[in-house]
């Protein structure tokens, strides 16, 4: 029984492997996206405000500070 059971076993883990690759991967162009442009972050406040507020958050606690206020002062800008 152990045997046949294998073959299965394998399938299953290559298939949670992939999933988890595709989310680091997935996870990690989002991030650059966010990153690199202010008008990608500026749609994802409107879409996904709750991912851009972890992808604010992760950036503050790397160090880096003002992000977030420039985007809103921009965004205010851009307004009026």
């Amino acid at each position: 029984m152990v045997r046949t059971m294998e073959p299965v076993a394998k399938k299953i883990f290559k298939g949670v492997l992939v999933v988890e690759l595709l989310g680091v991967f997935g996870a990690y162009f989002l991030f650059n996206k966010m990153n690199t442009s202010q008008d990608f972050r500026q749609t994802m406040s409107k879409k996904f405000p709750f991912i851009l507020e972890v992808y604010y958050k992760s950036i503050e606690q790397s160090g880096m500070y003002g992000v977030r206020e420039q985007d809103q002062e921009k965004w205010l800008n851009s307004k009026n």
